[in-house]
């Protein structure tokens, strides 16, 4: 099934809200963080791409949720200072969400992408093409420094 993500709607970190349209023409890899679980370190590797792709149009966005084992209990502000004091991380880390269950966007429409289902854990990570349709789904164990995972940012930045 083809997901798009262009008309859905997420809240910001000061609880504005955003459309993901607002990103169209651009790449970008959602991924839902904690600061309290064994893949945390992979802040630094996101952030990595970040400042790689930046200047290509791709973008991280960072979506806290909490629904892991109680492993992002923090405050947005308390997330975000954790996020840049200890990682330097600088890409955009939107309100907590809920990735399991009683879903909230960007995962009522992104787990809707093959393979359907709720995510799995914490650092789950889509990867959104430049026209807003979800290219890849890649688990949580794939590591932001993957070569499977930068292949497939590259062709999309390339398409």
């Amino acid at each position: 099934m083809l997901v798009n993500v262009s008309k859905t709607v997420v809240e910001t970190s000061n609880g504005q809200q955003k459309s993901l349209g607002d990103y169209a023409n651009n790449v970008l890899l959602i991924v839902n963080v904690a600061s309290r679980c064994g893949n945390t370190p992979q802040y630094a590797g996101l952030q990595n791409l970040q400042k790689k792709y930046k200047n290509r149009g791709f973008f991280v966005l960072g979506f806290p949720c909490n629904d892991f084992a109680g492993q992002e209990p923090g405050s947005i502000d308390e997330i975000k200072d954790f996020c840049a004091l200890k990682y330097g991380a600088d890409f955009e880390i939107f309100n907590k969400v809920h990735a399991k269950g009683a879903t909230t966007e960007p995962y009522t429409t992104l787990n809707k992408a093959e393979p359907a289902g709720d995510v799995s854990w914490n650092f789950a990570k889509f990867l959104i093409g430049k026209d807003g349709n979800v290219m890849a789904r890649f688990e949580p164990g794939i590591l932001p420094e993957s070569e499977e995972l930068i292949t497939a940012i590259e062709v999309a930045l390339d398409s």
